[in-house]
């Protein structure tokens, strides 16, 4: 029996997948994996989405779980090999599968997991995820479809240890219908979640043009020394620049177009964004996100 054991043992060591993480320590307490500038792949296996961890002094706040169970439950062995103490909590910044399939590792240990609202309307716990379809079996393994335990609707404060965290949920639509940002004011310091991306080009697919450019705005207002955003691995006061600068140009040139007559089809062959040109993903990303610009734009009046 124990030579059975030892073998299993083995077995299941030799499969487990390992994405080989490595923390950075972005500011004093605040750790990151940066992900890498990719669509997900069976390569980098969901590896390409940001997720933290903060330490409070006596555990740790989670800020977005990751892509998958085995990647949620390297980072968290990661943090405890720096400091060992319990999870706090988690936070979801939106729904899309990238930034929270890791749920289910700190889920099954009791740690509350909080998210929007849209989670219950916009996810089905049946269906076959994105992430599942993309990547390889091995790295996905274990990962079940985890819904947060505690749901956001409005702006929320909590205090964690001593630390005040304020959860801020947008009022508008913006990456997503939902989006929720977390702040620590002492530190001067916001998770913005999907609102910022650098290091690649953002994904306008779900959001609304209008809307991410006023939260943007308005996180340009608040008295920041980081922002840590869920893609790119830029975190200081002017991380946002990229998308700002992309989503504006795009708004404009869009408007533009449809000013002067020109149909969807050749506006999103005809306008380029030459600045962002050496962006990854900018040959994936752009044209989608001008023909969605252009959709959003043509009927509007603002």
């Amino acid at each position: 029996m124990k030579m059975l054991w030892f073998l299993w043992l083995c077995f299941t060591s030799a499969v487990a997948f390992e994405y080989r993480l490595e923390p950075v320590n972005v500011a004093q307490g605040i750790y990151c994996f940066f992900g890498k500038p990719e669509v997900m792949n069976t390569v980098n296996n969901g590896n390409m989405v940001n997720s933290c961890y903060v330490d409070t002094g006596r555990r740790w706040l989670v800020i977005d779980s990751g892509p998958t169970h085995a990647y949620a439950k390297e980072a968290a062995a990661k943090m405890q090999a720096i400091k060992a103490q319990p999870t706090a909590m988690v936070i979801d910044t939106h729904v899309h599968d990238d930034h929270w399939l890791g749920n289910g590792y700190f889920a099954a240990a009791g740690i509350p997991v909080y998210g929007p609202g849209l989670f219950q309307k916009a996810v089905n716990p049946q269906e076959t995820t994105r992430m599942q379809k993309r990547i390889s079996p091995e790295a996905y393994a274990g990962t079940q479809v985890v819904l947060p335990s505690h749901s956001i609707d409005t702006n929320e404060t909590l205090e964690v240890d001593g630390e005040t965290l304020q959860i801020i949920r947008l009022t508008r639509k913006a990456h997503t219908a939902e989006d929720l940002m977390v702040y620590l004011p002492k530190r001067e310091t916001l998770f913005a979640g999907d609102l910022v991306f650098n290091d690649r080009i953002p994904s306008l697919r779900d959001g609304d043009l209008h809307g991410w450019i006023a939260a943007l705005e308005t996180v340009q207002a608040m008295p920041l020394k980081h922002i840590i955003g869920g893609h790119g691995k830029s975190t200081g006061k002017d991380a946002l620049q990229m998308t700002y600068v992309y989503l504006t140009q795009l708004r404009d040139r869009v408007r533009d177009a449809i000013d002067d007559g020109i149909g969807i089809a050749e506006a999103t062959k005809t306008i380029r964004l030459d600045a962002f040109r050496s962006v990854a993903l900018y040959d994936a990303m752009h044209a989608q996100n001008v023909e969605v610009a252009y959709r959003m734009l043509e009927w509007d009046d603002e």
